[in-house]
């Protein structure tokens, strides 16, 4: 069997398969692309905002702590 497209006779065959690659094709397409990195947000220790030097010694100290002992997780 055949379908008639714009006066031409057209095999099931090449229908599948075009209706196929169209969506492969269409799949590739949108799965590329730029990627953006997965560390958006910056580092606490950098943020830190304290009243005093010693408190923000503190801070940074306390959040390198934390984040040596998630690394070992």
């Amino acid at each position: 069997m055949s379908y008639v497209i714009a006066g031409k006779a057209i095999k099931n065959e090449y229908l599948a398969l075009g209706t196929i690659f169209a969506a492969v094709g269409a799949a590739v397409v949108s799965s590329g692309g730029s990627k953006k990195s997965s560390s958006t947000i910056p580092p606490i220790a950098e943020t830190v905002k304290s009243e005093s030097k010693e408190e923000a010694d503190f801070i940074q100290q306390f959040v390198a702590e934390a984040e040596k002992e998630e690394k070992k997780h």
